[in-house]
């Protein structure tokens, strides 16, 4: 089931990924003049070059990688740390492993923290602004000609399977998950 459900979270960053570069295009300039497709061909099969670590990024991964993004002061591409930061928090959560077998054990507290960084992470992807009050990445579009919640529902994908996986895993192993309740707007990335 981890095989299934990290390929398939894996699939919808891919997704989001191509998404968010259609959608903000001068994010990608700032990475590479290549199409989308292939910016993110090059971060999720090119793990063996360079191990999520990428020097535009200054090596951050994980919540670090996420901040970033929505950093007022970085002037980089803003796809890029976001992305490599939902992802590297769910390769930890995993125990940075992509193969799993019957005798691994994965914390199921961790993978249900990570459903709930994500929720945490969409939320300030919908809602966080730069100094002139613009989104610093656009995503979902509602006005009166145009509806487009593509990005919400790839994110609700996501936060269902992780909990699922996260449920599964605490039944499995008889072990109890602390369900965490804070106010969205608040709250804070939990450890993993």
């Amino acid at each position: 089931m981890a095989d299934v459900e990290l390929a398939e979270n894996t699939q919808s960053l891919r997704v989001l990924m191509t998404k968010l570069y259609k959608r903000n295009p001068q994010q990608l300039v700032k990475s590479t003049a290549e199409p989308a497709d292939k910016m993110v061909d090059w971060v999720f099969d090119g793990e063996l070059q360079h191990h999520y670590k990428f020097k535009e990024i200054d090596h951050k991964q994980g919540i670090d990688a996420i901040f970033l993004a929505f950093d007022v002061n970085y002037q980089g591409d803003r796809v890029l740390p976001f992305i490599v930061g939902l992802h590297t928090m769910l390769l930890k959560a995993h125990g940075n492993k992509k193969d799993f077998y019957l005798t691994d054990s994965i914390d199921p507290q961790n993978i249900y923290n990570v459903a709930r960084n994500i929720e945490i992470a969409a939320w300030k992807l919908s809602t966080s602004r730069d100094a002139n009050g613009n989104l610093f990445l656009l995503t979902n579009e509602l006005s009166i000609t145009d509806r487009n919640l593509s990005f919400e529902r790839e994110f609700g994908k996501m936060i269902g399977r992780t909990d699922l996986y996260a449920i599964s895993l605490a039944e499995k192993s008889q072990r109890l998950i602390s369900r965490i309740m804070q106010s969205i707007a608040t709250a804070a990335f939990l450890p993993f």
